[in-house]
């Protein structure tokens, strides 16, 4: 049987349009959810610790290249220093 020969059954067309029709949402899911990091203004980040907590010991900061490098946040936009500081500093556990 060659396959130009098989069938398609309606349940596997209707699998396959519904397939098609979740791939966009789940793209624009994932790219609201990256937009949606808050300003640093908004978050009171700076460049500078509050003390013992800083950016490079809380739960939200991913790391440069090198320790000292700047990273990213998981909530606020933008190049993050290891050393700064924002509101939604979390310490890592």
């Amino acid at each position: 049987m060659s396959y130009c020969d098989k069938k398609f059954s309606r349940r596997k067309i209707i699998k396959f349009m519904a397939l098609g029709a979740t791939v966009p949402v789940l793209n624009s899911l994932v790219r609201q959810v990256q937009a949606a990091k808050a300003a640093k203004a908004l978050m009171q980040y700076r460049d500078d610790p509050n003390g013992e907590e800083q950016c490079s010991n809380c739960m939200q900061f991913m790391p440069g290249k090198t320790p000292e490098a700047n990273g990213e946040c998981k909530v606020v936009e933008g190049s993050i220093s290891p050393h700064g500081w924002c509101t939604a500093y979390a310490k890592k556990s």
